[in-house]
């Protein structure tokens, strides 16, 4: 038993297979479109695609598709928006007495 990686017309990965099947001499009959070579085990890999040429694997995703992965931001909670809000305020409190001041200077 032997595993191999399928991959598309794209060389895109698309599952792993465990071969059973040996031929008459005992070796394994690997299907077209797939590879021994085991697909990096790496978490920034999002697209393993297959080199056929270099028998190696490589990240195909482009970056628009890696950022279409990450979550949205999420919106600021209620204590988020309260601390703005309250910052905001002793701004504008700061800068009322700033004019008080230099109004009563005068």
């Amino acid at each position: 038993m032997i595993q191999v990686y399928e991959y598309n017309h794209q060389n895109e990965l698309i599952r792993p297979i465990v071969l059973f099947e040996t031929d008459d001499e005992g070796n394994y009959v690997i299907p077209d479109q797939c590879t021994t070579i085991a697909p990096p085990n790496n978490p920034s890999f999002y697209k393993a695609a297959f080199d056929v040429k270099k028998q190696q694997w490589y990240e195909s995703a482009t970056q628009e598709y890696i950022d279409s992965l990450k979550p949205a931001p999420r919106p600021p909670n209620d204590i988020e928006l309260l601390k703005k809000q309250n910052a905001l305020l002793s701004k504008q409190l700061t800068q009322l007495f700033a004019i008080f001041k230099g109004a009563e200077s005068k």
